[in-house]
């Protein structure tokens, strides 16, 4: 039996992360696939594209843990009741990798102007977050991760691929499973 907290033992590995996520709706998801299918050829990528109901832009991580704490999951659902906010438009239109995993590096979607109100609206959840004692992500570079490759590919222009944001969610992803619950789902005002 492992003791927690105790010099010598190692702490219990998380099963669970919490993350607010916007999906793109269904006919978007199949266009993102359709493009990293055909850019995973155009560079000979050899990682494996992400199910395609997985694809997403992370807002905001709000930690990772060993179940899932409720008094975290209370604080969530209170920030994002709080957001007031419209639905609003994203353009993706380059890709390419972060180089900051070795032998592992996510080759995403990303967008220049076309992402402004997106960065806005992650934001304005941030400062919700933090009035209920959450620790919002300072750093965010908005962006749809197609697949991890040991490849580094420079930015490259893309096809733009738009669809309107009107929902994002509170969402548990258990770690190691690829798999993630919608914990809860506020919709955007039309």
């Amino acid at each position: 039996m492992t003791q927690m907290g105790l010099p010598g033992f190692d702490p219990p590995t998380p099963t669970d992360r919490l993350m607010f996520l916007l999906y793109p709706d269904a006919v978007t998801a199949e266009r993102i696939a359709s493009e990293a299918r055909r850019l995973r050829e155009a560079f000979g990528l050899r990682g494996q594209i992400l199910q395609t109901d997985r694809f997403h832009v992370t807002l905001h991580h709000l930690g990772d843990y060993v179940g899932l704490p409720a008094d975290v999951v209370r604080r969530g659902e209170a920030a994002g009741e709080a957001v007031a906010a419209k639905a609003f438009g994203v353009t993706l239109d380059r890709a390419m990798s972060f180089a900051n995993r070795p032998g592992s590096n996510p080759f995403t979607l990303q967008g220049g102007e076309g992402v402004q109100d997106l960065v806005s609206f992650q934001q304005t959840l941030g400062l919700e977050m933090a009035k209920v004692g959450l620790k919002p992500d300072k750093a965010f570079v908005p962006h749809v991760t197609l697949l991890y490759d040991g490849q580094v590919v420079p930015a490259q222009a893309v096809a733009p691929i738009d669809w309107t944001v009107d929902r994002f969610v509170l969402v548990q992803s258990k770690l190691g499973q690829t798999r993630h619950i919608v914990l809860k789902s506020w919709a955007l005002a039309a």
